[in-house]
């Protein structure tokens, strides 16, 4: 394997006890994992701990503005933004690393497989296309409350990966 571009990830939680360790395990290779809570009463900051992320508390000021500080804490400028119920199979870990080898784009985007009651839906929001890695000092999260994504400055090339981020 070659040598890669260096990569934050950045989640942001509140009592995600349930679902963060499997989150941080698929991305325990990445250069540093950026974590921002908003208040956490459960074990959330002891399993970030754990994993030797970097820890920050932030009030909550909705997803647009708590995704963006968890960007404005990332070292690194490439950037890949998971939420706490998301993870990435050792595939899709593979497919990052070898994008972040030698970057053929500034963003890329991922079709977001969710799963309810512990199976995945094949045929619900099948296309769930999520842009969440990207160089952070090209793109920001934007959007209304719940439905936030990320906005590219004008002329970045976005490329869509085989893997699937699952939720």
């Amino acid at each position: 394997m070659g040598k890669r571009e260096p990569l934050s990830v950045t989640v942001i939680t509140l009592n995600e006890e349930a679902n963060l360790e499997r989150c941080l395990q698929s991305v325990r290779w990445a250069d540093e994992i950026v974590v921002v809570d908003s208040g956490s009463t459960d074990r959330t900051l002891e399993i970030a701990s754990q994993h030797g992320c970097q820890v920050y508390q932030n009030d909550w000021p909705g997803y647009v503005a708590q995704k963006n500080f968890a960007l404005d804490q990332a070292s690194h400028d490439w950037t890949l933004s998971l939420d706490a119920d998301e993870w990435l199979s050792p595939q899709g870990a593979e497919e990052v690393r070898l994008a972040l080898e030698n970057p053929s784009a500034d963003g890329f985007r991922f079709n977001r497989s969710s799963s309810f009651c512990g199976a995945f839906l094949r045929h619900t929001w099948s296309r769930d296309w999520q842009l969440r890695l990207f160089r952070k000092h090209r793109g920001r999260f934007a959007g209304r409350y719940v439905h936030e994504s990320v906005r590219m400055e004008p002329g970045c090339r976005i490329v869509s990966m085989q893997e699937r981020i699952n939720h």
